[in-house]
């Protein structure tokens, strides 16, 4: 087994194992720290490389504004090929990728992800106008209430460390396991540095403004999505909305967990990923 963890001029990665590079990309608020009990797994039959996204973690001393410049600065010290794995926000930085940086893209696999975070009403779901889009876009698209978008981002510049420990709540609500998936995702985070609020703030901008449902179309990369059934955070439902967008990707709901199935069923999660890399 492979292990090694440096401190690049910019992100920090932490590589373990050998085989097919595969690289990990964690969501808002937390850090790769998430990813431990995946990486013991994974690195069985990977070379997992886990980064710690700008502002977060070991990568706290850094910054980006915008989705393009984190997905750059992931690009910067990431495999030149790899399966891509993003977890929430994560799935948005991998999907950038995999759209803009096809050569960089083995594989593509978003985990309690959307293409679009934020819920539309009826109004904007009307005005698309993409013909990829056109028929999941009939019907106002589901996702977080932009209220509770505004609300965290109000709690964050009043008490950013209370506003994230709500935020790991969200994220176990409606698991049979949530005390415990909660404390699992505490732990890790509360492992690293704090994240800057800076940072914070630009990734809940991010969940708030982006779209890239008519950019789907341009991933050539085969592409696995999973979700958790429970999720309150990307409502299942968005599921059947994106298969509509991309009739040739593959889905897969677990059904005990809520937005960090690879907590709530790790074994059954890293099958997932091990199954569909041997794929032909």
């Amino acid at each position: 087994m492979v292990e090694n963890a440096s401190n690049a001029p910019s992100l920090y990665w932490h590589t373990q194992g050998q085989g097919a590079d595969l690289v990990l990309i964690h969501g808002w608020g937390m850090n790769g720290a998430v990813w431990q009990q995946t990486v013991e797994q994974l690195s069985q039959y990977f070379r997992v490389h886990v980064v710690d996204l700008p502002g977060f973690g070991h990568s706290a001393a850094t910054h980006t504004d915008s989705l393009q410049e984190m997905a750059e600065a992931v690009l910067e010290h990431a495999p030149q090929q790899a399966i891509w794995l993003g977890w929430s926000l994560g799935g948005l930085v991998a999907s950038h990728i995999a759209i803009y940086h096809p050569q960089r893209v083995t594989r593509l696999i978003t985990v309690a992800s959307s293409p679009k975070f934020a819920a539309e009403t009826k109004t904007a779901a009307e005005t698309q106008v993409s013909t990829e889009t056109k028929a999941a876009a009939q019907k106002p698209w589901r996702g977080i209430q932009p209220l509770v978008l505004s609300n965290f981002t109000e709690q964050l510049l009043d008490d950013f460390r209370l506003t994230i420990e709500r935020f790991m709540a969200l994220q176990a609500m409606g698991s049979p396991s949530a005390r415990q998936d909660v404390k699992t995702i505490k732990q890790a985070v509360l492992s690293r540095p704090e994240p800057n609020p800076a940072s914070l703030l630009a990734g809940l901008n991010i969940l708030a403004d982006v779209d890239l449902r008519s950019e789907l179309s341009a991933i050539t990369a085969p592409v696995l999505r999973l979700y958790g059934r429970l999720d309150g955070l990307v409502p299942v439902k968005v599921a059947s909305d994106v298969q509509a967008i991309m009739p040739s990707s593959v889905m897969h709901i677990f059904q005990a967990s809520s937005h960090a199935p690879f907590i709530t069923e790790l074994d059954e999660f890293c099958q997932k990923i091990v199954e569909f890399a041997a794929l032909d």
